[in-house]
């Protein structure tokens, strides 16, 4: 709930954010859509508006997304949903890319069995079967109300007309012109003739729109059979990939049971594996609840440490017992449940544990970054939390020539080989490990809370490996600190993730005193980074008003109506 007076805290987030006390969240009354991108959440709110739904919103600025946030908004990848419907069940459909058939364990080593980062990182080598258009299809038809025809018009729209692109979008693109220009079709779209793009550039996507409108005219077939799925393969087998045309046709979206969670009386719902997210943060706030966490403690060296330590055991369990359960037994019920908390609990005191001293658990089976989210909320009680990836910025940089979008580079978040790590310093084993058809363990947690059984919070980010602790802060930010949605997204967060053993921080922040006494405890201290972009929304179910907000340290919006 907004509250009339706000506790006032003064210091620098980032470079470009003065926070003396966050604005006021964004007020709706009828509907809220907070995305990535000020022109994909209007589109979402004016599908509301003619009488669609919280998932036919969703749906529209996944598409939307698509044209006017390229660096991660995208139909060459793949997410999550989490959806709460309006009869009080719940559900999560995963639209996780794939490894593609003729892929297998050791494809990114070479003749010596070292891990080789390009081959995972960059290329068409790097990519894995798109799920996006798939994922946002099957969610339109099972729990929408609108056609395809109606929800994917305004992202057509948007890549026929072309929109200004902006200070901060032109930065993102022209930060990869040298990449773009190694490929003649991403630099056909991203750059002008190879030079660097004005802030006032009119981005027009017509391949893109003609993709859109085979989807539009042919449903999931005008993207994973005929003319788009030639372009995909065409550019695959170009660039050495690995995707085929059998790859694309056997593709199919998967509806799981979400992962339920219980954090002093709120209840958690959010997504499971191939997602280690929902998992992670359950486990963490499992643990959390045993560490007596008090309003007064926000920002403090106790707290800090309280939280640390805790994600040092979730993430070493993490890379351990996580990855696809369709190939392999992960072991969900122990790891989130209260007995196994509570064991590691107890082990957390006022010393600091080094990451190497720290082994993940031992399960008895005789007894389980560039990323974007969005967050919608309808009068009905609908509400949807969608988490979508191409990777990293940009995915491989790739634009599929004659149709306009880029690929991911998803293969990356596989284990290529046990103990070397992914682009965002992530380990992993033999549950991750590369399988044909098999999908890549991901850190993205779209999550939805209740509150008195009724959606009160949706929330998400981006971030690769620090999506997990971006959104276990917020929510305790909200729960345990009482902060209007706003307050909790705004204010600096810290990651760890068991390797590297240091503290990422953001600018400024923790504040001196603080940061010398964590150093003082033991604790070593990382780069300072921005630390995700959240997009959140909290229901007043008092005022029956909904309050959304967009993170200030990316540039999108809360629309509300």
């Amino acid at each position: 709930m907004l509250r009339c007076f706000r506790l006032i805290v003064c210091f620098i987030l980032i470079p470009t954010l003065l926070f003396c006390a966050s604005t006021d969240p964004v007020r709706g009354k009828n509907g809220m859509v907070v995305s990535a991108s000020e022109l994909a959440s209007k589109v979402g709110v004016e599908i509301m508006q003619k009488g669609g739904n919280a998932v036919d919103a969703a749906v529209g600025v996944g598409f939307a997304l698509a044209v006017t946030y390229p660096a991660a908004g995208n139909i060459g990848g793949g997410g999550f949903f989490v959806i709460y419907l309006p009869n009080g069940e719940s559900t999560t459909i995963d639209f996780r890319e794939k490894a593609p058939f003729s892929t297998h364990k050791d494809v990114f080593l070479d003749k010596n069995g070292n891990f080789v980062p390009e081959l995972s990182q960059s290329g068409m080598t790097s990519s894995g079967v798109p799920g996006a258009v798939a994922g946002l299809i099957y969610a339109l038809e099972k729990y929408g109300k609108l056609s395809l025809a109606e929800v994917i018009q305004p992202a057509i729209d948007l890549a026929e007309n072309g929109f200004v692109v902006g200070y901060r979008m032109a930065n993102s693109i022209n930060s990869y012109n040298e990449t773009f220009n190694k490929y003649p079709s991403s630099k056909k779209v991203f750059t002008i003739d190879g030079e660097k793009v004005p802030e006032d550039y009119l981005l027009v996507q017509k391949d893109l729109a003609s993709t859109l409108k085979e989807i539009k005219l042919k449903g999931r077939d005008g993207f994973y059979k005929g003319k788009v799925a030639d372009l995909i393969v065409k550019q695959s087998d170009v660039l050495n990939g690995y995707i085929t045309l059998k790859d694309l046709e056997n593709y199919n979206p998967v509806e799981r049971k979400p992962v339920l969670g219980n954090y002093k009386g709120y209840k958690l719902i959010t997504m499971g594996p191939p997602s280690s997210g929902g998992i992670a943060i359950i486990q963490a706030l499992n643990i959390l609840e045993n560490l007596d966490i008090k309003p007064d403690m926000w920002g403090s060296s106790s707290y800090y440490h309280k939280l640390v330590e805790t994600l040092k055991y979730v993430f070493a369990d993490r890379s351990k017992h996580l990855g696809d359960a369709d190939f392999y037994p992960v072991p969900q019920d122990w790891l989130i449940s209260k007995e196994y908390a509570k064991s590691i609990s107890d082990k957390i005191t006022d010393v600091v544990v080094p990451s190497k001293d720290i082994l993940p658990g031992i399960y008895d089976d005789k007894e389980s970054k560039e990323t974007t989210h969005y967050s919608v909320m309808d009068k009905s009680g609908m509400a949807v939390s969608v988490t979508t990836t191409i990777n990293t910025s940009f995915g491989n940089k790739i634009v599929v020539d004659g149709a306009g979008f880029l690929m991911n580079n998803e293969m990356d978040d596989f284990s290529a080989k046990e103990g070397a790590p992914n682009h965002f310093g992530l380990l992993g084993s033999e549950a991750n490990s590369i399988q044909p058809g098999k999908r890549m363990l991901s850190a993205m947690s779209p999550t939805i809370i209740l509150k008195d059984n009724k959606p009160w919070v949706v929330i998400g980010s981006p971030g690769g490996s620090t999506i997990i602790t971006v959104v276990l802060q917020v929510i305790l930010n909200c729960i345990d600190f009482n902060m209007d949605i706003q307050e909790a997204i705004d204010a600096p967060r810290i990651h760890h993730q068991w390797y590297p053993d240091e503290i990422v921080s953001e600018n400024y922040s923790p504040v001196k005193d603080v940061y010398d006494a964590l150093v003082k405890q033991g604790y070593i201290f990382g780069k300072k980074t921005e630390l995700g972009r959240a997009e959140g929304i909290i229901y007043d179910s008092e005022n029956k008003l909904f309050w959304g907000a967009s993170d200030p340290r990316g540039y999108g919006k809360a629309v509300g109506y």
